[in-house]
């Protein structure tokens, strides 16, 4: 779409907004867990080729979850893979999944798609912007331009193609 056709659609609503953000939720569940899976086989190769061992624990998950040199890179490995995922689509189409089945479009406030950095801020921010029970999202329904916090900062919006 070119850029002046966003400007003709309206902000997107919070309860449309919402639909997608579940739709998405879930994918990046099945992203979160299909990373966590090749990290799982990863550290199960280096035991099986005794790189380091189980570290006293009997069970691979028991090392995993109480060694904090292996937990924390590999929490980090996953939330990166989910990153990825919404910064890629985002960057590329300005559309995830969940936003292309409600008819969603993610874009920069000049109308035009936003840039892998951007992106990559919007995530972040709107990962913070959910600690304080998911205030940041929540703002759309009193914002006049429907903008979540994370909206704000990174100077972008939800297009309703709708």
């Amino acid at each position: 779409m070119s850029a002046t056709l966003h400007e003709t659609f309206p902000r997107a609503g919070f309860r449309r907004r919402i639909a997608s953000w579940l739709y998405d939720g879930l994918v990046a569940i099945a992203v979160y867990m299909t990373a966590g899976a090749a990290s799982f086989l990863i550290i199960s190769l280096f035991v099986h080729f005794r790189v380091f061992d189980l570290q006293g624990y009997q069970h691979l998950s028991d090392t995993i979850s109480n060694t904090a040199w292996l937990l924390w890179p590999n929490e980090l490995w996953k939330l990166a893979w989910v990153a990825f995922f919404f910064v890629w689509f985002w960057s590329k189409s300005g559309q995830t999944l969940g936003m292309r089945a409600w008819k969603l479009k993610l874009v920069g406030e000049n109308h035009i798609r936003i840039t892998w950095a951007q992106a990559f801020f919007r995530f972040c921010y709107a990962l913070i912007s959910w600690i304080p029970f998911g205030a940041g999202f929540l703002w759309i329904i009193i914002d006049k331009k429907k903008q979540a916090w994370h909206d704000k900062v990174s100077r972008t919006y939800i297009a309703d193609l709708k």
